[in-house]
């Protein structure tokens, strides 16, 4: 599923749903959501009863052009993984070796 964005008329935001398909979720039992647009920390996403996950969020349109994010997929284990966004709008050379989803928030 593509990112959807909603933008806001009454405010400088964008309403963005990230969504994580069940197959991208590779059987993780949580999907937590990491971007600049909160300094890195996690948020979980929502397990649907199809197995996606999403997370709605509002992000401001009247700064940066863009945010970096990536997913943290996290297994019953205890193990979790990094992973970017199938359907982000680019991808940027992250700071640990590995691309970070770009999602834009300019119009």
């Amino acid at each position: 599923m593509p990112i959807n964005k909603q933008f806001l008329k009454s405010r400088p935001e964008v309403k963005v749903t990230f969504a994580v398909e069940k197959v991208a979720a590779e059987g993780a039992e949580q999907v937590l959501l990491l971007g600049e647009f909160n300094q890195w920390q996690p948020i979980e996403l929502k397990r649907m009863k199809s197995g996606e996950f999403k997370a709605t969020l509002n992000l401001p349109t009247d700064g940066p052009s863009h945010f970096e994010y990536c997913y943290q997929l996290v297994h019953s284990d205890g193990e979790s993984r990094y992973d970017n966004d199938w359907a982000a709008d680019a991808y940027v050379p992250g700071p640990f070796g590995r691309d970070n989803s770009v999602v834009r928030v300019d119009a």
